[in-house]
């Protein structure tokens, strides 16, 4: 263990939180988790018995953070962040004078500023660090973390960071790392809705999808979406991966914050109302590559 490590929380232990605290409990001096399905908690901690760290679960927020240095977050939306955070168990109820708390929730800009405030009041340190990666990259230790906060901060938490990101980075003031996630969800959405008219239409022409991507992922075409979810989206297989539902909260973030901004988001309100059409199909927890479907 190095000793740049010290005690750590994380709170929210859903397919990103889980293995996302397994990653730090390989350097950190002990980690303590919360859960809102307390079972969950209790079997991270048997799963991770034997880790470099003392491995803990509490009951709640306030008692699983009460001796942390740094506390992770990483829940379903603002309301759910609002709860563990804010709420009179939540995380700041326990968190002392000098520790850190880093948000890798999904979540507005607004609310990343009003915890950023809600710190500063009790000279509590703040970060929002959305990640982009999924599941498999928080698995593999290869998430994506884009962070607003302080600079000090920032250079504070980034070993942690290391333990479960290949690439991290300081975007500007609290709430910058929530926008940069915006711009991600962004260019996924429309990058899937060509992918899967693309697909659709080498389908309908007769051609043999596998051949194709083979050929054009090596070109101006290639992206993520079409190295990893082309195939699938050939086989029309899609429970797996980031749900439909996640995409259309983030999709809603996105849309609201550009009403805000006056930004100009039409592409991206059409792709949100083609999720909806998958959705209103029962497709929710589908992967958001099922774009597809809505085509056949």
């Amino acid at each position: 263990m190095s000793e740049e490590f010290g005690r750590v929380a994380f709170i929210g232990l859903g397919v990103m939180g889980y293995p996302m605290a397994g990653h730090l409990a390989k350097q950190a001096s002990a980690v303590t988790v919360f859960n809102r399905t307390a079972a969950k908690a209790n079997q991270w901690e048997q799963d991770h018995g034997r880790s470099q760290a003392t491995c803990l679960s509490a009951t709640t927020p306030k008692a699983a953070a009460a001796a942390a240095d740094i506390v992770f977050v990483c829940v379903g939306n603002d309301d759910d962040v609002a709860e563990v955070v804010l709420g009179a168990d939540g995380a700041l109820a326990g968190m002392s004078p000098g520790s850190l708390l880093v948000d890798h929730t999904t979540a507005s800009q607004s609310l990343a500023q009003k915890l950023g405030a809600a710190c500063a009041i009790q000279s509590i340190g703040f970060l929002d660090a959305p990640v982009s990666g999924g599941q498999a990259g928080a698995e593999n230790g290869a998430l994506t973390v884009m962070v607003g906060g302080s600079a000090a901060d920032y250079e504070l938490v980034g070993p942690y960071l290391d333990c479960y990101a290949k690439k991290h980075a300081l975007m500007g003031d609290v709430g910058s790392g929530q926008l940069t996630k915006m711009v991600n969800q962004i260019c996924i959405a429309g990058v899937l809705q060509g992918l899967s008219e693309g697909v659709h239409f080498a389908q309908q022409a007769g051609l043999d999808v596998d051949s194709v991507v083979d050929v054009i992922s090596q070109g101006a075409a290639q992206s993520w979406q079409m190295n990893n979810r082309a195939h699938t989206m050939a086989r029309d297989e899609y429970d797996f991966g980031f749900a439909v539902d996640w995409m259309r909260k983030d999709l809603g973030i996105a849309l609201s914050t550009a009403k805000q901004i006056n930004g100009r988001l039409p592409l991206t309100a059409l792709v949100d109302q083609f999720y909806a059409d998958i959705q209103s199909a029962g497709g929710g927890r589908w992967d958001t590559s099922s774009l597809l479907r809505r085509l056949k």
